[in-house]
């Protein structure tokens, strides 16, 4: 295989993710442009970078590697993270789409602090920021690595300077355009990761000589669906990979896809495309790491087991291509995130409000610590990845269901389900490992949920009106049709829209 036919078919890739962002220079013309496009996705684009923006380095690297290490039991994250995209695309899309519209959120946390006011508004917008700051640096940092190994592996660069170029060229499109840079690489990206991953799927199960032989290389302790647990363990692992799903409900550079909707056509077109994406790269990623005990030896790192069978199976043009997908995981992550951090500090803690100028100087700051981390504190991909998607679900998810179903309930209720969502997962993480991480998985988000759900108890007789209605703040109410265009979201009483009687959200 030639390393020079490979690097010319990146090379290639690279110009023309830096030519888009020139183009969606033009279509930037403010800061609702930059973070939001302007609220003119189309179907095909957000789906497709939402998978994108969605899967990163872990459903490449990371799943194929799981794969091999845990055998059939790793199928359980298939379910586990489709559910929630379910949810998000099926359940939350339309409405959070039109109540932002309605509204005039830009970021995650215009939504989650809608109903508050004074002090708990402050506080919970700065803890807000502080959670996406800190997640999406860490989760930056895990891209940067898949970034890492990627180069290393392909041309024995050292990872430093494979850190280093691959931040260079994310950096360099996400300055230039915006949302409309990020949404529309992330789109021709998830392009490419679904052709690679595809293609390498195919090569290693015909060099297996089919599926049977396939799963006939499998060692047999791997062949248990829960693993090695059992009893109450493997009832722990099961939650644990399930719970998985809970992310998507949280991760902003996620839903601001659907924020940025630009009509229903788009939204239905959407779900189709986002879906299948995720069922056929992920069941891609899996059987090829199966595939791996049949067609690889000394595996040292599982999560470069990718790049020994790309080595083994393909083609130079093909192989470059290949590995043009785990590159646009790293990219259509990374930018995303990048981008909406920015949003973070400029938009959310009033930092530079509106100057875009500013929000450049924060990427690029936060492109800096990545890379220092990533190269100095490196970890697993899929365990750092999975940290940061825990975090910010658990931080966000719970707020945002209760959000766009209009759920009522105590506006102390909200500052603190997203202190126990993000210090919950923190604390798990760095404790000892549970089967199947249930308790970094699902107990924060349960918790935060609980939490909302019983602030009604806290609500005092004369906040609340004859009908049970809340008069300021809110509490759990009833599941209301969501509203089927911004005008009729405009209609509604503050009441009804779940906003605060003060109306500062």
């Amino acid at each position: 295989m030639s390393g020079a036919e490979i690097l010319g078919v990146i090379v290639a890739y690279q110009v023309a993710l830096i030519a888009i962002g020139l183009w969606a220079r033009r279509r930037t013309r403010d800061h609702t442009d930059y973070f939001i496009g302007g609220r003119n996705l189309g179907g095909f684009v957000a789906s497709l970078s939402y998978a994108a923006g969605s899967s990163s380095a872990w459903s490449i690297l990371g799943v194929s590697g799981i794969a091999y290490v845990q055998g059939v039991a790793a199928v359980w994250l298939l379910p586990g993270t489709l559910t929630g995209h379910v949810i998000a695309w099926f359940v939350i899309a339309r409405r959070l789409r039109d109540a932002s519209r309605a509204n005039g959120w830009v970021t995650l946390t215009d939504v989650v602090c809608r109903d508050l006011s004074g002090g708990a508004r402050r506080f919970a917008t700065g803890f807000a920021g502080v959670a996406v700051v800190i997640s999406f640096v860490f989760y930056v940092a895990a891209q940067f690595q898949g970034a890492g190994h990627t180069f290393a592996e392909t041309f024995g660069l050292p990872v430093s300077t494979s850190v280093a170029i691959g931040a260079a060229v994310i950096l360099v499109y996400t300055l230039l355009g915006g949302f409309w840079a990020v949404s529309v690489t992330d789109a021709l990206q998830a392009v490419v990761m679904f052709v690679g991953s595809v293609m390498l799927c195919i090569a290693a199960v015909v060099a297996c000589g089919g599926f049977g032989a396939l799963f006939a290389a499998v060692p047999p302790e791997q062949m248990a669906p829960l693993g090695a647990n059992v009893g109450w363990l493997a009832v722990g692992f099961f939650i644990g990979m399930v719970s998985i799903g809970f992310g998507p409900l949280g991760q902003p550079h996620l839903l601001n896809r659907m924020m940025a909707l630009r009509d229903d056509a788009a939204l239905r077109r959407g779900r189709v495309v986002a879906l299948a994406w995720f069922v056929v790269v992920l069941t891609s990623m899996f059987l090829t790491g199966l595939a791996g005990h049949a067609l690889a030896t000394d595996v040292a790192d599982a999560e470069r087991l990718f790049f020994q069978l790309t080595t083994a199976l393909l083609p130079a043009l093909v192989a470059g291509i290949t590995i043009a997908a785990v590159l646009s995981a790293v990219m259509s992550t990374a930018d995303s995130q990048l981008l909406v951090a920015a949003s973070v500090v400029s938009h959310d803690l009033g930092l530079g409000r509106e100057r875009v100028s500013v929000s450049r100087l924060i990427i690029t700051a936060i492109v800096v610590v990545a890379v220092v981390i990533s190269v100095w504190l490196p970890e697993a991909i899929f365990s750092r990845v999975l940290f940061a998607w825990n975090a910010l679900g658990a931080t966000f998810g719970p707020l945002v269901l209760f959000t766009v179903f209009r759920w009522r309930y105590a506006p102390w209720a909200a500052p603190a389900a997203m202190v126990v969502g993000f210090v919950g997962t923190v604390v798990f993480y760095a404790l000892p490992d549970t089967p199947g991480d249930f308790a970094e998985r699902f107990l924060p988000f349960v918790v935060g949920i609980g939490l909302l759900a019983a602030s009604r108890g806290g609500l005092s007789k004369e906040s609340v009106d004859r009908d049970g209605a809340p008069k300021t703040g809110a509490i759990v109410g009833d599941i209301v049709e969501p509203a089927s265009s911004p005008e009729e979201w405009e209609a509604l009483g503050p009441a009804d829209r779940g906003d605060s009687a003060t109306g500062d959200a």
